[in-house]
């Protein structure tokens, strides 16, 4: 499993300072994708359980959550990183352009997001979107954290 880039985000998961982990191979390639260096499988860095633990651990204490931008498609991998995440305190979360995951993979997560990126409906921020946010052990959908109140 490869990564483009490591970054801490802010905005992803509400509530939660994030290490996001950009994942290569997306076959998805949605028309619009703000990421398109993402489709190719080697763009990037190999993701290796030693650099993987050592970032989590470089940002223990300072993170909440642990986040991967894609990544369903190396699965075995993506929920045993997820189990490390969550055996270390990190609140996980996936952003997903499917519409559901393996049942390996939603037993490791906290919040999934799921939905291709369509232009016409919009992110998560609209109130027109295909995509959910959803918190994995209620099945709750929390797209209204996503909507500023302003456009209401």
């Amino acid at each position: 499993m490869y990564y483009y880039n490591m970054q801490i985000a802010l905005q992803e998961v509400p509530g939660q300072i994030s290490i996001c982990f950009s994942i290569c191979g997306c076959q998805l390639k949605c028309q619009g994708c703000h990421s398109p260096f993402l489709w190719k499988e080697k763009n990037g860095e190999k993701l290796t359980q030693n650099i993987y633990l050592d970032i989590l651990n470089r940002y223990k204490g300072l993170a909440s959550c642990v986040l991967f931008m894609g990544g369903e498609w190396h699965a075995q991998k993506l929920s045993k990183y997820l189990n490390i995440a969550q055996k270390q305190g990190y609140k996980t979360c996936l952003y997903t352009g499917e519409t559901t995951v393996p049942k390996h993979i939603l037993d490791e997560l906290t919040w999934l997001k799921t939905g291709k990126w369509i232009p016409e409906l919009g992110g998560l921020d609209s109130k027109k979107t295909n995509q959910k946010f959803i918190e994995v052990q209620s099945n709750k959908v929390l797209n209204h954290l996503f909507i500023n109140p302003q456009n209401l």
